[in-house]
């Protein structure tokens, strides 16, 4: 079991959400365990929103929300149903908190076993006008909270008195989870640090002829010993033409003399913070000509896009600042030709860049949060951190648009990328991952 958590920031999560939805009641389920084969579960991993408020990292339990306006002063704002201590099944597969454990631990004013949740759920939603569930999302709660909700329907109808709605409390939660609290700017800094410091080793131990599977050993290795969690995501290790595929993840291939290695790795922590970083050089030490220019002007492109991430801007703005200098740069290498705002405006880079220039990241690797509202995109604003992570991918898999010219052969097969991580602050940006060094001169040698 770990050491007694602090749960006072999940509380204050919780005071924060109810105050938005004074008369509404929310249900929130945690994970369930995911089968990998036969009787083996995947590791598990809970879900972000049951996490990020109630900070209970065990598999299925449901928590019960009621803001202050549903039901009287002394009742309970905060219920959680959870799998009750069984000694037996504790020795298959490790200690449960418990319904005890739930109050003591993680500030439910009541705990009940799961398996009352069909029982109880009832009583807690009555008096809510509101009921906040996200459907098609938890499909072993979802019967149960329709049900309650049609019975409360069919209530109000019987008396006259207003029904209660059924709404999707996700939206809430993520508006709180795109700004993030200090406390979590300095977990993604550990994670930072220690996906930066894997990079630095990888880029360290590469050779001709080793494998991309060893070198993705060597990543993860460390994210262990370093006391991640796990690894965010699959990690990337691509060399040559493979890095022309964006999920890449085989990872089987020999490291070939004359190619490039994009490594795509971060790490995930123990409360699922996690980091978001892709580097790209020469796995013989030594860009190529036509290497090195692509690299440049990735490199450019990106510190454009960084320079953009401000206070008032948005990711929009930080992708056009990123491939208006692709673009240009394109153009100036023949990889491109015509006119420059058509190409912008038509998109006719795709074929050479065909991603955005980032995401939102925090609990999950591609995180929560509106991008755009209607017609608006979303203002950066101090808090929020995103990828910003231009790249070119020279190969055949994607056709050519009408009016550009052909990729020449001696360009096939190179694939860059250069990600970090970039946190908003109140008088411009803090790049979280800058000790994962990129400048030309360091990728060689």
């Amino acid at each position: 079991m770990n050491s007694r958590p602090d749960h006072s920031v999940h509380a204050q999560r919780r005071q924060r959400l109810l105050a938005s939805l004074e008369d509404a009641a929310v249900v929130l389920p945690a994970a369930h365990l995911v089968t990998h084969h036969a009787d083996v579960h995947h590791r598990f991993r809970q879900d972000s929103d049951f996490f990020y408020l109630c900070g209970l990292d065990e598999a299925n339990a449901v928590a019960v929300l009621r803001g202050h306006g549903t039901g009287g002063a002394r009742d309970p704002r905060f219920v959680l149903f959870v799998e009750p201590r069984d000694p037996t099944a504790e020795v298959w597969n490790g200690q449960r908190w418990g319904t005890e454990g739930a109050m003591e631990h993680f500030g439910a004013e009541v705990a009940h076993p799961l398996g009352e949740l069909a029982e109880q759920l009832d009583g807690y939603l009555q008096g809510a006008q509101r009921i906040g569930f996200r459907v098609g999302h938890h499909p072993h709660v979802e019967p149960l909270v329709l049900r309650v909700w049609a019975q409360q329907l069919e209530r109000g109808q019987r008396r006259g008195g207003p029904s209660a709605s059924l709404f999707d409390v996700s939206a809430s939660i993520h508006a709180m989870r795109l700004r993030k609290e200090p406390g979590e700017l300095e977990r993604m800094r550990k994670a930072a640090r220690i996906s930066c410091a894997a990079h630095e080793q990888a880029r360290q131990a590469v050779r001709v002829g080793m494998g991309e599977y060893q070198i993705e050993a060597l990543l993860e290795g460390h994210f262990r010993s370093a006391g991640a969690r796990q690894p965010a995501y699959p990690s990337i290790v691509a060399g040559g033409d493979n890095a022309c595929i964006l999920h890449y993840t085989n990872n089987q291939d020999p490291l070939r003399d004359g190619d490039l290695l994009l490594i795509d790795a971060g790490c995930s922590l123990t409360d699922y913070y996690n980091a978001d970083i892709t580097r790209t050089f020469p796995i013989n030490g030594q860009f190529s000509g036509e290497q090195r220019d692509l690299y440049e002007l990735v490199l450019t492109a990106q510190r454009q896009a960084i320079a953009a991430v401000q206070p008032g801007s948005s990711s929009a703005k930080v992708h056009n600042a990123a491939v208006e200098v692709l673009v240009d740069g394109l153009l100036e290498l023949g990889l491109l030709q015509g006119n420059r705002d058509a190409i912008l405006t038509s998109h006719g880079y795709r074929h050479l860049y065909p991603h955005r220039t980032g995401h939102w990241l925090g609990l999950d690797v591609h995180d929560v949060g509106a991008s755009r509202l209607g017609d608006h995109h979303t203002a950066l604003e101090p808090g929020m951190v995103l990828t910003v992570e231009p790249g070119l991918y020279l190969s055949n898999r994607l056709p050519v648009p009408e009016g550009q010219p052909p990729i020449p052969d001696h360009w096939q097969g190179i694939g860059i990328r250069i990600e970090d991580d970039v946190a908003v602050t109140a008088t411009g940006h803090e790049v979280l991952t800058a000790a994962a060094l990129k400048d030309v001169g360091d990728m060689e040698g």
